[in-house]
């Protein structure tokens, strides 16, 4: 904890709170936590607010409060997750709630107004207090967004602000935000009245002092009058409808759950409890529901879901810190211009992130039609969030001014960064290499957007190699959050360390991998890909398998997946693969029948699955397409067969076969830690958030039980299943990967 000393040399507690009364007698109450870069709710804030809260205001000289944060880009980011992640019993968590319930009341029964001035990021704890105030007046600053992301972290706004968003907002509104934990920009909070202004931040805190003064004239109970609704608008007659009444409730909560359970699996209890939470209130009032939500605070804080979502946000923290280089000295080279090599769809995906991150970008591709393809993919990315309203329309033309095209390599010389996402092929990439490195200026870096290829041999004929990196995206871009840069034993640490930056300002995470075949995410997908194959062959159905590997988790089956990403660019892969690494990535013989038959997938509509017309023709929801086991040589999937496997061997077969990989990738040096591997899998690959990551699910299964496990399979289906020896390494020693505890 922060300390002050006193004259007498003994140490207290900094102060969190400090008050500033002006003339006018409004008291501006600054919340500043003394030696950190954001605010946030740290065990002391209770006492404090008591503090300020009980005795400041008091004082016959103030007439109203304004909080303000002394952060200059936050209000309050949430609670300090060092002080959560002290708690060791459910019992503890739930006294913590009740601790901030108590805080918060000193704010609601203020008996003068305080206002929040909110200007910058208030999240979670920060929103709860925030609504908890008589007002809010927000700064119309980008930066100045409202969110109750807990349900992330698996766990539930402890401080009542459920109850007061769903007062202001309705149940449905509330639980929207509730259960997705987004964002709500100042404009958004202004129509729904969670803001009671929004201003330009030179005013913002005057405007508040204003409205506080207003307040406090108009006396007890305080708050600005809400715009009186059309009692006859759609709108309203559907609240009061589902809300107003306890069967239209329970109606709306019962869908509620219903759509919890069908996007979550089941898996993640938080948000059942927040459902629990607003139900408790919209039936008994707010101080039913505050006995159910601190209990359900205490549990969910100790829940293992939660445990593994708060380590991947300390993992993510991390690694925003990263430059990809073990020497911190190691500075990024400074980029504004990049020249993106490609107009497909990962190239024009590339242009769209890096534009959002404020480089100017030029686009190159064989011709007109190429490129004309390439820009309409960018600009209907950037029209559908103007659709949405996340970004103005002069916002999209000032991203779009950012963007040239070219069918030549004219203007190459003024990128400072190239990147090349053309087809897989080496001799290909060789081309655009040379051409590359005879028409950039000296000291331009090349990167290559290839999923399997080496870099090394990529980088073979470089007059440079320590300018060439690997940059591997995941498709679609815009929507995919990691980014592997990879480093080959030639790349210079800066030439690293400048990809790693770029990454971020992309609004990636990124994890730097060393050179492999197939480095880290391409390679480890191989086997699972290829277990759920051979699944294929012993009699199951392709929506078996699926479904199946969605109730583990993963957002997606195997064959959905393959259709996603194209049937014909796993067959190109897949013989590299197999070259490099041996047996493990041998894939079934009949797979090669499906790029025979021109089964691409979704982009041609010819995969496992039916799309277009013959999809629409059986109605909603997915739908094999038949035909498939014939061309594979298969009979028709026997019902039996599918019950003799159970859903659990799918799973485990599936899920080990990527475990086993990634560990392979760890005793090979390919990760560089167990956390990037955790990452890469969850952000790359959708690997089941709630369980860690490979790496953190061996360490809770334990690794001598999953090493049984796959000594099980090694010795009943034969070598692809020979256990990682960096596994068998460490079930001997009795350690995991993330160290004891």
């Amino acid at each position: 904890m922060n300390t002050t000393t006193t004259t007498n040399g003994s140490a207290k507690p900094a102060r969190i709170l400090t008050i500033d009364v002006r003339p006018d007698g409004v008291a501006i109450v600054t919340y500043d936590l003394p030696g950190e870069p954001v605010n946030t709710l740290n065990a002391s804030f209770a006492e404090e607010f008591e503090r300020v809260f009980g005795e400041a205001l008091s004082d016959p000289l103030i007439k109203a409060a304004v909080l303000v944060s002394g952060k200059p880009d936050t209000f309050i980011a949430g609670a300090d997750l060092e002080m959560l992640k002290t708690v060791t019993t459910a019992s503890q968590g739930t006294e913590l709630c009740r601790t901030g319930h108590r805080a918060i009341l000193r704010l609601v029964d203020s008996p003068k107004p305080v206002v929040a001035a909110i200007h910058g990021a208030c999240l979670g704890g920060g929103l709860e207090v925030a609504l908890a105030c008589h007002a809010r007046v927000l700064s119309d600053d980008k930066k100045t967004v409202l969110a109750l992301p807990e349900v992330q972290l698996g766990l539930l706004p402890g401080m009542n602000g459920l109850q007061r968003l769903a007062e202001k907002v309705g149940l449905q509104v509330a639980m929207d935000y509730g259960l997705s934990g987004k964002n709500m920009r100042a404009a958004k909070a202004k129509s729904l009245g969670v803001a009671d202004d929004v201003v330009p931040q030179p005013i913002l805190v005057e405007v508040a002092a204003e409205l506080a003064l207003k307040l406090a004239a108009q006396g007890r109970p305080f708050g600005v009058k809400a715009k009186k609704k059309s009692a006859f608008s759609a709108a309203e007659l559907t609240r009061l409808a589902l809300e107003a009444n306890p069967i239209g409730r329970k109606l709306l909560f019962k869908k509620a759950r219903e759509e919890v359970t069908k996007k979550s699996g089941g898996h993640y209890p938080a948000p059942y409890r927040i459902l629990d939470v607003l139900a408790a209130f919209a039936d008994g009032g707010l101080q039913a529901s505050r006995d159910v939500e601190a209990q359900a605070f205490g549990e969910l804080l100790m829940s293992s879901v939660s445990r593994r979502l708060v380590e991947i946000f300390f993992a993510t923290t991390a690694l925003k810190k990263d430059t990809g280089t073990d020497d911190a000295s190691v500075k990024a080279r400074k980029v504004e211009a990049i020249e993106l090599l490609g107009a497909g769809l990962m190239g024009a995906g590339i242009t769209y992130v890096s534009l959002s991150g404020g480089y100017s970008v030029r686009l190159k591709d064989r011709d007109d039609e190429a490129l004309g393809r390439g820009v309409k993919y960018v600009a209907d990315i950037v029209d559908g969030r103007v659709k949405k309203k996340q970004m103005t329309r002069l916002e999209r033309d000032k991203l779009l001014s950012g963007l040239t095209t070219t069918t030549d390599t004219s203007g190459m010389k003024a990128a400072d960064l190239v990147i090349e996402a053309v087809f897989e092929d080496l001799a290909l990439k060789h081309k655009v290499l040379a051409e590359v490195e005879a028409s950039a200026r000296p000291g331009a870096i090349f990167a290559s957007n290839t999923s399997s290829i080496p870099i090394g041999k990529i980088a073979a004929p470089a007059k440079h190699p320590e300018n060439v990196v690997g940059m591997h995206y995941f498709s679609p871009v815009h929507k995919m959050p990691l980014l592997e840069v990879i480093r080959t034993k030639d790349t210079s640490p800066e030439v690293v360390a400048t990809a790693v930056a770029v990454g971020k300002k992309q609004g990636k995470t990124v994890i730097v991998v060393n050179d492999g075949y197939g480095f880290y995410t391409s390679r480890v997908l191989g086997p699972l890909m290829n277990e759920a194959s051979y699944l294929l062959l012993e009699g199951l159905a392709v929506e078996t398998i699926d479904k199946a590997m969605q109730a583990w988790g993963w957002p997606v089956g195997p064959f959905t997946l393959l259709d996603e990403v194209g049937i014909d660019v796993a067959a190109h892969v897949g013989p590299i693969m197999v070259e490099a690494l041996g047996e493990r990535f041998v894939p079934p013989p009949t797979m090669v029948k499906l790029t025979q038959d021109q089964r691409k997938g979704r982009k041609n509509e010819r995969g496992f699955y039916l799309y277009g017309d013959a999809a629409k023709k059986l109605g909603r929801g997915k739908h094999v397409d038949p035909s498939i086991y014939g061309v594979l040589g298969l009979p028709a999937p026997d019902p039996k067969a599918s019950g003799r496997v159970s859903s659990e061997e799918i799973q485990m077969r599936c899920s080990l076969a990527f475990v086993n990989e990634a560990i392979h990738c760890y005793g090979e040096g390919i990760l560089r830690s167990a956390r990037d591997g955790d990452i890469g899998a969850i952000f790359g690959l959708g690997f089941p958030p709630f369980r860690g990551g490979p790496f953190r699910y061996v360490d809770t299964v334990g690794p001598a039980e999953i090493l049984r496990r796959i000594e099980g399979y090694h010795e009943r289906i034969g070598k692809r299943w020979a256990p990682a020896p960096a596994l068998v390494e460490l079930a001997r020693a009795g350690k995991t990967f993330h160290g004891k505890g």
